[in-house]
Order: structure tokens, then sequence, then C-alpha cells
């Protein structure tokens, strides 16, 4: 399984969002270091809507995200950009 198929999975079963988008953003990254090229699956931003997320802080947003998806940071995922909003919450995207 990739790792954005494993983000998606993971995010789906644990906040049952109304809106999910996984963007892989590898590509913007390449030449910040002399080895990496921008392929692959290490950059990553995450936009949710979740019922889940109603009267949490953006903080407890993003430690909930990071927690659950802490498997695939130790595994290799170098970043991870989330944008959690409850529903009718404003957003940018």
């Amino acid at each position: 399984m990739s790792i954005q198929s494993s983000i998606e999975t993971k995010l789906t079963e644990a906040f049952a969002p109304v809106r999910l988008k996984v963007l892989n953003e590898s590509h913007l990254h390449a030449g910040h270091q002399e080895s990496f090229d921008g392929t692959g699956e290490t950059h990553f931003r995450v936009r949710i809507e979740a019922p889940a997320f109603a009267g949490m802080s953006r903080i407890a947003r993003h430690r909930a995200v990071n927690d659950l998806l802490a498997p695939e940071l130790k595994a290799g995922l170098h970043a991870l950009a989330i944008e959690a909003a409850a529903p009718g919450e404003a957003t940018r995207w």
C-alpha cells in the first residue's frame, strides 16, 4: 500500500470526513537537499473536514492527525501539512 493510500484509509476510518484531500507535494521540494529529486512520497498536505474536529482547537486537531499517522512519519514521511476543519468552518480550500 502506498503512503498516500495508507494516509487516506486511516483518516477516513478515524475521522469519517465529509471532505478529504491528500495531496502529494513531494515534487515541490526537489532540490531542497542535494540528494532529493522530488520523487516518491515524502511530503504531503492533508485537507480534511470532519465532524470529529468540532470543538477541538487547531493544535488538538493537528495532534490527533499526527498521532494517527505516527507510523508513516517514522517510516519516511518527511513533512505533513495539515488543514483540518469542522463542518461549517471557513476554509481556504
